[in-house]
């Protein structure tokens, strides 16, 4: 995941530079921008080396497991799946709170395109990113009150592009070894290559490098039991994509389609309420019981918590296949995928469509 964040030394002052020459758009983006280089600045302050965390008696021993086996991880990174060898991930700060940022995605009642707001570095993204709970549910308020969809969620992890050193945070280092593996190799795709203003782009090409990494570092590890523990954890989250993707298809065509404003309105509460429907029968057919979505569909859903998911999973088919057009080899990939950021919009649509048009959102607004 990406965020909008500022961070510490040169590249702040930059930022604050901008920021500055931002009074001209009102006070709220000189606070945005503020509350980034100042939460940027705290994760670079908590951090600390992770040999140091290793050496110290007084960490606990659970974490210091954990400690280790991200060492290896990045090592297998850089090796086996052409990740940046920087300092990236050999640090790791405890901030004390479950997540590192809050996303603000919102969309229009009757559409799946994520209002976007615009960044120096970054390009246009569609989301807004907050250090604070209280300042993202502050900036949603607003947005509810004009009628959008909103949906405010908590971050574990997000790229600053290289810009930064990221550290390994408290708000993801304990989560179970193949997803602490697949959310590193995320991140780090992100400073590999990036397209801006292109979020499905970059989150789709992601999580595509994180699926191959996982794969991979599963096969390294040659542990059946952990291979099938991760197959079973993983076989959930493709049937809730499905879900979520029937959703978005049943969306699409909902608000493509020649019925009035208010017809769409009614169609789409009944398409929320058959959602949950499903996910009901999911569980009881499929999971024998297993409750780990029950979070999720105990909020108030909408469409921006559809497009949320889309933009991270959506283009992932076309990646995988450009993948094997590259026969497996991820540095190859890589270069390619870097060619395709360079491209505009329309390049890149081309592209994406040769490899997957089926992947192509189609969203009127």
């Amino acid at each position: 995941m990406q965020a909008f964040a500022a961070g510490a030394l040169r590249p702040v002052r930059a930022l604050l530079a901008a920021g500055l020459l931002a009074t001209t758009a009102g006070c709220s983006t000189v606070g945005y921008y503020a509350q980034s280089v100042a939460g940027q600045a705290e994760l670079l302050r908590e951090a600390r080396p992770i040999d140091d965390w290793i050496a110290d008696p007084a960490t606990d021993p659970k974490l210091r497991t954990r400690l280790e086996q991200v060492a290896a991880m990045r090592v297998f990174a850089v090796r086996e799946l052409g990740l940046p060898d920087n300092e990236s991930y050999t640090r790791y700060a405890d901030l004390r709170r479950p997540y590192v940022v809050w996303n603000v995605f919102a969309t229009k009642p009757l559409s799946l395109a994520l209002e976007t707001s615009c960044f120096p570095v970054v390009g246009c993204v569609g989301y807004r990113g907050y250090f604070a709970e209280a300042d993202a549910r502050a900036w949603a308020e607003p947005l509810r009150a004009q009628g959008l969809d909103v949906n405010v969620a908590g971050i574990p992890a997000y790229s600053t592009l290289g810009w930064f050193a990221d550290p390994v945070l408290n708000t993801f280092v304990n989560l179970p070894e193949p997803e602490l593996a697949r959310m590193l190799f995320h991140e780090l795709s992100h400073q590999v290559a990036y397209a801006k203003g292109d979020t499905m782009f970059n989150e789709s090409y992601a999580t595509a490098v994180e699926r191959e990494g996982v794969k991979r570092w599963l096969a390294l590890r040659a542990d059946p039991s952990l291979a099938a523990a991760y197959a079973v954890y993983d076989g959930r989250r493709h049937d809730f994509l499905a879900l979520i993707d029937t959703q978005r298809e049943r969306l699409a065509a909902l608000y493509a389609s020649d019925l009035d404003d208010d017809a769409k309105l009614a169609a789409k509460r009944d398409a929320f309420a058959r959602l949950r429907a499903d996910y009901e029968t999911l569980k009881r057919e499929r999971w024998n019981g297993y409750a780990g979505y029950d979070r999720f569909f105990a909020q108030d859903l909408n469409n921006a918590h559809i497009a949320a998911i889309a933009a991270y999973h959506q283009l992932v088919p076309a990646f995988e296949r450009l993948l094997a057009e590259q026969h497996g080899d991820l540095r190859r990939f890589h270069a390619e995928v870097r060619r395709l950021a360079r491209l505009g919009p329309i390049g890149r649509r081309q592209a994406i469509e040769r490899l997957c048009a089926d992947c192509l959102p189609v969203d009127p607004r």
